[in-house]
């Protein structure tokens, strides 16, 4: 399956979640299960030669791919959660995304040891979601040692707010 026949799998939502937002939605990729399969190992393509222990993805689509590419790296999953959500003390950071602000939480044992991770979610955007994340896992000790996004809204510029970490996006948009 080619990098346009996933490409096919995914629409456009005009105006969601508010106006002038064009979402990207993955659900018809997701349904097929030939494309899921191929999402999956184009991203663990990218991420194996990393030596990733740990694949880190946000609630709620980050968790959509995520646990699936850590089982294919044979890597662990690690949650990060909306504030409130997790049972143990946690760690936390705000950032800013397209269309609002958030935050995210770790749990403060998430990454013991100095673990090497994969910071994962289905979109890279503008990069303030991914940004956190990575934020959170060098506070608690972890190497970041990629970044993997099934898309990536290239004229957002996220790569910039990444960097100087190694960013990897399956299908890019560029307009």
């Amino acid at each position: 399956m080619s990098a346009a026949d996933l490409r096919s799998l995914i629409r456009d939502i005009p105006d969601f979640p508010k106006p002038g937002i064009d979402f990207k939605d993955i659900t018809p990729l997701l349904a097929d299960p030939a494309a899921l399969a191929e999402a999956v190992r184009g991203l663990a393509a990218y991420a194996r030669p990393l030596g990733v222990d740990c694949v880190v993805a946000a609630e709620a689509r980050g968790f959509l791919l995520g646990p699936a590419l850590a089982l294919e790296l044979g890597a662990g999953f690690v949650l990060a959660r909306k504030p409130g959500k997790l049972p143990y003390e946690t760690v936390s950071a705000e950032y800013l995304l397209e269309y609002g602000a958030g935050q995210l939480e770790l749990h403060t044992d998430a990454l013991a040891g100095g673990r090497r991770v994969l910071v994962h979610d289905d979109l890279l955007a503008t990069g303030g979601t991914a940004a956190a994340l990575c934020e959170l896992v060098e506070q608690l000790g972890g190497e970041v040692v990629g970044c993997g996004f099934l898309v990536e809204l290239a004229f957002l510029a996220g790569r910039a707010q990444l960097a100087p970490r190694d960013v990897h996006a399956l299908l890019s948009y560029e307009a």
